[in-house]
């Protein structure tokens, strides 16, 4: 209980530090970026309640991501404006328009009941095909949401949104999403789900329903994604289903994969590395182009340098910054050390393990 608390403390101080220190230079840049990091934060842990605990890669994350923010956006759009937001929707959601505040809710609870829906039958599978069922998923929901012109605008891009997503909004749901991860890897269906990925025929054979308890993380996941999605929709205001496909997929799953999927400490510290990454190659390529160093404009700089940074780290550190164990235990093992030293007034020493010689008078 001591490390987790630890976890939340250390992980928690990153977040109001970034807050802070956005707040601290009052510029709008930094709160915009800040802003965007706290909402990947909750995509980025809903990823890893499912990813992380089942060691199943899953890329239609984003694509409940959509669900959330569509939903939450038909939601809210006021009245007046959805004839011309969404002249095709439908008569009986025309007259609706609630909080911004209970559409997230609503939002994560729709992706929620979507991947409750449409997921069990998956979590049968394991490996490759469940890698390639879960792009397949990803592909029909950007699909239906390209196509379903009634709720979604169809391609174009939906507007009207009200702005409800400031800064300490993100930051108080990305708090309540951190503590809510950790509480689910530590549950009884975490440590069963984590059972099953370490090896699947030990934790069936004791008795673990593997398909429920992914199914049961699936859901989770969703349900973080569904709520990461509205925030999103509410910081933006307006968005295509473009932004809910391939390039977003990416970028969520490296932040996972550089930090670590298997920990929350990974998902957290893999979030801020990539967007102080993503945002200062961005920042780069504006400056290479405004300065016309190349002849041709630099396009596509960002998702180079993130692509071969992702290789780098699964070949050199395939679990990730942070592996094996959350930043609590770390923590509470420097501390011990601390507190041995001020006892004894020097370091702790290992135990020697250079072997005794043994006596030629007594010896064989």
């Amino acid at each position: 209980m001591k490390h987790h608390l630890l976890t939340i403390a250390v992980l928690g101080g990153l977040i109001a530090l970034a807050v802070g220190a956005s707040e601290a230079f009052g510029i709008r840049l930094y709160d915009r970026i800040a802003t965007h990091l706290c909402i990947s934060l909750v995509l980025v842990l809903g990823l890893q309640v499912f990813m992380g605990n089942s060691g199943i890669l899953s890329f239609a994350h984003i694509g409940f991501m959509g669900v959330g923010a569509y939903t939450s956006a038909v939601l809210t759009i006021p009245v007046q404006m959805k004839g011309m937001a969404l002249p095709d929707l439908y008569p009986v959601m025309q007259g609706i328009e609630l909080s911004p505040y209970l559409a997230v809710a609503a939002g994560g609870l729709a992706a929620a009941l979507v991947a409750a829906v449409v997921s069990f039958p998956l979590m049968r599978l394991s490996d490759a095909a469940a890698v390639i069922t879960s792009f397949a998923l990803l592909v029909v929901l950007y699909t239906i949401m390209t196509h379903w012109s009634e709720v979604t605008n169809g391609p174009r891009t939906l507007f009207g949104l009200p702005k409800a997503t400031d800064l300490w909004t993100a930051a108080v749901v990305a708090l309540l999403a951190l503590g809510a991860a950790l509480a689910f890897k530590e549950s009884r269906t975490g440590r069963l789900l984590r059972a099953s990925r370490d090896d699947e025929h030990a934790a069936a054979a004791i008795g673990a329903n593997i398909p429920l308890l992914r199914w049961r993380a699936f859901v989770v996941a969703a349900l973080f994604a569904g709520i990461g999605g509205a925030l999103w929709g509410h910081f933006i205001t307006s968005f295509s289903p473009k932004a809910f496909y391939l390039k977003e997929t990416f970028l969520i799953l490296s932040m996972l994969v550089i930090g670590g999927p298997a920990t929350v400490t990974g998902a957290v510290i893999g979030t801020f590395v990539v967007t102080v990454a993503y945002e200062s190659l961005r920042a780069l390529e504006g400056l290479i182009n405004e300065a016309k160093l190349i002849d041709q404009p630099v396009i596509g700089l960002t998702e180079i340098v993130l692509a071969m940074a992702m290789i780098g780290v699964l070949v050199l550190r395939p679990g990730g910054l942070f592996a094996t164990r959350e930043i609590g235990v770390l923590v509470a093992r420097q501390m011990a050390r601390w507190e041995t030293r001020s006892w004894t007034g020097k370091p702790p020493t290992a135990p020697s393990t250079t072997p005794t010689p043994k006596n030629p008078k007594t010896s064989g």
